[in-house]
């Protein structure tokens, strides 16, 4: 007799996005006539930049010639995207970093569901309520939790995020051994100040803890009191490790490219008290079990951060920033309270008359053929919430506008 992982039964039914699927298709299956335009999942709608494209293209060629071609890759990443990433997204912001703190990957999804593997079972976790599925289900699935019970997980430090702290995470009053956040905020929109964070940073260190910092909407930030990079807060690098992606950044969600970047000052402890280099553990667990990011993709991520590149992300970007703005103004106009859409491409919306997320969802694509996330999805405290996603195109998110406007609640 073979036995499972019993912690994976603890999880109670499907992921959330396989959930609305099956919900949105049985729906198309009853009404074929009607069109169905999704502002759920966040996927992105705008094809990938010409910068991008053309180096794509470029390496493919490279692939096809034995002077060029190129067979297994360094599973950290080619020095070439290193470089370019500390670069632009770190030494222009005067953060001392290294490429070898930089580890490239196939996404943001990817690094910090498995990162987690580097701690201890007996680690207490704190994470946000509500949360990206994805920090809760793996250290479920690692066994650090206990039961499900009441909408929450035994074992958890949860920190709620609500409407009366501006969904922003409070310290916890008791020790956590690792830390999840995320800012600007998936699935609220919220994003930290400097001061606000610089108070996580501070606190890691007191309490000798490990902060996994998600920032893989920074290029959506607009205002300048939010930080792009958690590096930015004297004392990070000692405490915080920082996901980042291009999936939402430059469109690479079907084309997968992501880092992580693991400082060298950041250490972790075995029961001896002995210090351990976070960043040699995470080397020598992409060095295992990943063989690295497809070198094409690679040389299309570096074109990312071509003059180019930067232009026409940066148009791409403002396109859905836009599409925030159309989407929060339809919800006023329906008498809604809406969040977000100003740093991250997410509008957090209260759903009217104490309804809960999962009849507002139905109530939505029943009368107005239109797809979101149901807060409680994300937890607890998304109950009574609902989640908007900016990444369709204009012209459809202009519809999807009109017919939430034009909705009677």
């Amino acid at each position: 007799m073979t036995l499972f992982n019993e912690n994976y039964a603890k999880l109670p039914g499907s992921y959330l996005f396989s959930t609305i699927a099956k919900r949105v298709a049985a729906y198309k299956e009853a009404h074929p006539g009607q069109q169905v335009i999704s502002l759920g999942i966040g996927d992105v709608s705008r094809p990938l930049v010409p910068a991008v494209v053309e180096a794509l293209h470029k390496a493919s060629d490279e692939m096809g010639r034995s002077e060029t071609f190129r067979g297994y890759g360094p599973e950290q990443g080619y020095a070439f995207l290193r470089e370019a990433i500390l670069q632009h997204d770190y030494v222009q912001r005067g953060i001392a970093l290294t490429a070898d703190e930089i580890f490239v990957s196939d996404g943001a999804k990817s690094d910090v569901a498995n990162f987690q593997e580097l701690f201890s079972q007996a680690c207490t976790v704190a994470l946000q309520d509500p949360v990206y599925p994805v920090y809760l289900d793996t250290n479920v699935m690692a066994g650090r939790t206990g039961a499900f019970e009441n909408g929450r997980f035994g074992g958890i430090v949860y920190l709620p995020c609500t409407e009366q702290n501006g969904f922003v995470p409070q310290l916890p009053a008791c020790h956590a051994d690792v830390v999840y956040l995320c800012s600007p905020n998936n699935p609220t929109g919220a994003a930290m100040t400097r001061a606000e964070l610089k108070k996580w940073v501070d606190w890691a260190a007191e309490n000798n803890s490990v902060i996994l910092y998600d920032s893989a909407y920074e290029a959506f930030i607009t205002q300048p009191d939010v930080p792009h990079s958690i590096y930015e807060i004297p004392g990070a690098q000692q405490v915080a490790v920082e996901f980042r992606s291009f999936s939402k950044t430059a469109g690479f969600t079907g084309t997968r490219c992501a880092y992580t970047v693991v400082p060298k000052a950041l250490q972790v402890y075995g029961r001896d008290g002995v210090a351990h280099s976070l960043n040699a553990l995470w080397l020598r667990r992409q060095t295992t079990k990943f063989n690295g990011v497809p070198y094409i993709v690679q040389r299309a991520a570096e074109a990312v951060f071509s003059p180019q590149g930067q232009k026409q992300i940066r148009e791409v970007i403002a396109g859905y920033q836009q599409n925030a703005r159309v989407i929060l103004q339809a919800l006023q106009r329906a008498g809604l309270t809406a969040f977000g859409g100003v740093n991250a491409p997410y509008i957090w919306l209260k759903t009217p008359q104490g309804i809960d997320s999962w009849t507002f969802f139905d109530k939505l694509l029943t009368h107005a053929q239109v797809v979101g996330t149901p807060g409680v999805g994300f937890g607890a405290c998304g109950e009574g919430f609902f989640r908007l996603t900016a990444f369709n195109t204009p012209q459809l998110t202009q519809e999807a506008a009109q017919r939430i406007a034009q909705l009677q609640f």
